[in-house]
């Protein structure tokens, strides 16, 4: 089985930078690649989708390319429009909730601010989500 290939270091910076300002947000080493939580909960999550793993991306596309992926939580219209969006999006099929995205050299970084913080939202206790709002 080939070595599996982790995020690179400067994608994991700009997720962190974003997802880590969120209130008791941490990030953690994840079983490949890395996430970030609230509490118990995943609100994002980037790794590599690579051929010789189980990846829902592949799965999904049929894509064998070395892909970075981020997944992150989505709900209400949201969750419809990005589901029917297309690339960079996909939904795994393991989570009503969960929506995928590729990272690459066109990745709007403002966007996934926006997705990640709505991420935590949908994950963190309403007096967490508060403080946002302040």
């Amino acid at each position: 089985m080939p070595r599996r290939i982790e995020p690179e270091a400067d994608v994991v910076r700009r997720i962190g930078a974003i997802a880590t300002r969120l209130p008791e947000a941490r990030e953690e080493e994840a079983w490949t690649g890395v996430r970030w939580r609230i509490r118990a909960k995943t609100f994002a999550h980037v790794m590599v989708a690579q051929p010789g793993y189980e990846s829902a991306y592949r799965d999904l596309t049929g894509d064998d390319s070395i892909r970075t992926v981020l997944t992150f939580r989505a709900v209400g219209d949201e969750l419809l429009a990005l589901t029917h969006a297309g690339w960079p999006f996909y939904r795994p099929p393991w989570s009503p909730t969960i929506v995928g995205m590729v990272l690459d050299d066109d990745t709007d970084w403002t966007e996934v601010a926006e997705l990640v913080t709505e991420s935590y939202r949908a994950c963190a206790p309403q007096k967490l989500v508060r403080l946002l709002d302040t």
